[in-house]
């Protein structure tokens, strides 16, 4: 069983804050400090250029995308990092629809995160028009799929209400009619159990500073199956995905396996922080991760219910086809959110009426949970709400 109160004590806390937001950002693990500070010191430092040789590091996004590999269900060799979400995006589509180019769909859903769908509508215009992306609503995804469908892209959980999609069903569905699945993991990588080699996933992408908690920017992951890496054909074709970077030729030849997803240089003091974070995973059993933070949102709903009639509850009420986040609408809710967080408890807020709340068993427990939610009622009945300062949007929401 994990011991949450042990990897609790892994993270740097501001004593008396309720975080509720680890599913937005991750917080500082302690250990982070100390691993950057002795890369910028030991390696970049003393070791300066030969630093890529003696210490590793371009080896950092294959060491590191195994490390990930073993939390979202996936076998050694098929994940790599670097760059960022919306490279990876792009990458794993680009890859898909040139191993379908016969076929002129990308199907989507009308909850995916909007930069999937810029990326997604960014590549199909490069292509000359031909493929056109395809929106239904999330429960038609599957009764959606025909023989036009080049790729199913999606979110596997929704990043306002928490839904999730079934991984297996879908996947099924969409290689019953010859097509490819991408999935996004942004919000169920160390969330939820995700099970990508025996759920059928041909691609998948995610980023790192959730709910694996690498830090602000953090580099993003890519997976591909191992029967579509061979074939893969990479669409960003960087210098380190080539089969011999250091051979400066000057036309492309892809690496192998899931090497040829590599674009550009590793962030390695990045790479550092992330590196601190997954230590943390090994201490970790995502079903024991999955059990407390049902256990954990079950708890808020039922607190926020009872003592806060004013909201009404976004997500899904079976939490097994809902992710580790839950939401309420609420007409002004930014100003609530930016309410609590000046009474210490850290949510978010979505567009246009969503309170976000994420539960992160690793740091968060059931007391908290319920002081957050006795915030809440205070805020909602007393309306400490409405006050022009909490209503004053800033950039970051």
């Amino acid at each position: 069983m994990t011991d949450f109160n042990a990897t609790r004590a892994m993270f740097d806390l501001p004593e008396g804050l309720i975080y509720l937001d680890g599913n937005s950002l991750g917080p500082l693990p302690r250990t982070a400090n100390h691993q950057v500070d002795a890369l910028l010191r030991e390696e970049w430092g003393k070791q300066l250029i030969k630093g890529w040789n003696a210490c590793g590091w371009m080896d950092t996004p294959r060491r590191i995308g195994d490390r990930i590999a073993k939390i979202i269900g996936a076998r050694p060799g098929t994940v790599v990092i670097g760059d960022t979400l919306s490279i990876k995006v792009y990458q794993a589509l680009a890859a898909a629809l040139a191993l379908r180019p016969e076929r002129s769909v990308v199907l989507s859903d009308t909850g995916n995160f909007p930069t999937d769908l810029y990326m997604a509508e960014g590549l199909l215009k490069t292509m000359g028009g031909h493929v056109e992306l395809r929106l239904v609503e999330p429960h038609e995804i599957e009764d959606a799929v025909d023989d036009s469908v080049a790729a199913v892209m999606l979110t596997q959980a929704d990043y306002r209400s928490g839904r999730l999609h079934n991984m297996r069903s879908v996947s099924t569905a969409a290689h019953a009619a010859g097509a490819l699945t991408v999935w996004d993991l942004a919000h169920t990588a160390g969330a939820v159990q995700v099970r990508l080699d025996e759920d059928g996933a041909d691609f998948a992408v995610g980023c790192t500073y959730k709910y694996l908690n690498g830090g602000p920017g953090a580099p993003a992951f890519i997976y591909v199956a191992e029967r579509h890496q061979h074939d893969s054909t990479p669409a960003l074709s960087g210098w380190l995905g080539h089969e011999q970077p250091f051979a400066f030729d000057l036309d492309y030849r892809p690496g192998a396996g899931i090497d040829r997803m590599r674009v550009g240089t590793p962030p390695v003091i990045a790479c550092a922080a992330l590196d601190a974070a997954l230590d943390i995973w090994d201490m970790v059993d995502i079903r024991d991760v999955r059990s407390r933070s049902i256990e954990l949102s079950e708890c808020f709903i039922e607190e926020v219910e009872h003592r806060c009639p004013q909201l009404t509850l976004a997500s899904p009420r079976d939490p097994q086809v809902r992710g580790s986040q839950v939401s309420f609408e609420f007409e002004e809710g930014y100003a609530v959110i930016q309410a609590l967080i000046a009474n210490d408890v850290i949510g978010d807020f979505r567009a246009p009426d969503k309170l976000r709340f994420g539960f992160t068993p690793l740091y968060l427990s059931a007391e908290e949970v319920i002081k957050a939610a006795q915030i809440l009622e205070r805020i909602m009945s007393d309306r400490l709400w409405d006050c022009p300062e909490f209503k004053t949007m800033a950039a970051v929401t």
